[in-house]
């Protein structure tokens, strides 16, 4: 599937702003799976350079200044993204307590960067109640994969999607508590009672195709942001799950970035002098492209 994403965030402030310093994390990764045709990065006002760089987790980063005075502030990223279809190999998936005990062992490159998934972060705590919670899916000496499939599938059930129920700040004990949020929470959750059972999930950052009703037309900018996770399942790599709507990411679903949680892959963040109150605006579109024509043989 071939896609046109349009990530545009307004900031309207009631007073000027006379310095802000920002950075910007729009840019979808480049992946096996996922192939970026193109992207571009509009700034209003134009910034006089744009300094891009890698971050440690190899998410692309833009990081602009704007030191003239001015009252609105829009970024705006623009990306053509083709998403490949893939056919799952997952084999006899080992059980979830051995991928646990195994991960501290595993010194490959690959075990020792899912091995920092693993611990608390910044917006993700552990706690006894969490792995309560995981562990009436995750029984004794059940497949990791099994187990995670029905976890998730609780949480989809067990945890209601309600907007404007939580803001960036909540934290997990509190969406634990409350049964509801939205994706940001869903996937912190899930990241959390698994970290509290010793495995590796990071947190995902990108976009969801949605679908209007039978009947409706598709409405531009309806889209938004989405969160899902990754776990790390030894021999067989990460296994991407949406637990807000209960599948495993496919087409669907666009990869901008990853990292332990919600803080390392903000989408837009900075510091500003002066500005007052201010009033923002997000709107996403995610447009499906015809496929590319095919050269003759």
């Amino acid at each position: 599937m071939r896609y046109k994403v349009t990530h545009r965030t307004a900031y309207r402030y009631n007073y000027p702003v006379s310095v802000g310093n920002h950075l910007a994390c729009l840019r979808p990764r480049a992946l096996a799976t996922q192939r970026l045709e193109s992207f571009t990065l509009n700034l209003s006002p134009v910034p006089g350079e744009v300094i891009e760089r890698e971050d440690y987790y190899g998410n692309t980063l833009h990081l602009f200044s704007i030191q003239e005075p001015h009252r609105d502030l829009v970024v705006e990223a623009q990306s053509e993204v083709e998403v490949l279809a893939t056919t799952p190999t997952y084999g006899s998936s080992v059980r979830w307590e051995e991928a646990a005990a195994l991960l501290p062992q595993d010194h490959s490159t690959s075990g020792l960067d899912a091995y920092q998934f693993r611990f608390e972060s910044p917006r993700i705590r552990l706690r006894s109640e969490f792995a309560g919670y995981a562990r009436q899916s995750l029984t004794p000496a059940r497949p990791l994969r099994e187990g995670l499939l029905e976890l998730t599938d609780r949480l989809h059930r067990e945890f209601r999607f309600q907007p404007n129920a939580t803001s960036v700040s909540t934290t997990v004990d509190e969406v634990f508590a409350r049964r509801r949020g939205v994706c940001q929470d869903f996937a912190q959750m899930q990241i959390a009672m698994l970290r509290s059972l010793g495995l590796a999930a990071r947190y995902v950052s990108g976009y969801l195709r949605t679908t209007p009703p039978p009947g409706q037309e598709r409405l531009v900018g309806a889209d938004a942001s989405h969160a899902w996770i990754s776990v790390y399942c030894p021999g067989e790599g990460w296994l991407d799950l949406d637990p807000t709507n209960n599948v495993v990411p496919g087409t669907d679903h666009i990869t901008v970035s990853w990292g332990r949680d919600f803080s390392d892959v903000s989408p837009l963040r900075g510091l500003i002098l002066g500005g007052g109150v201010q009033a923002l605006k997000v709107g996403v579109d995610v447009e499906e492209l015809p496929a590319l024509a095919t050269a003759a043989p």
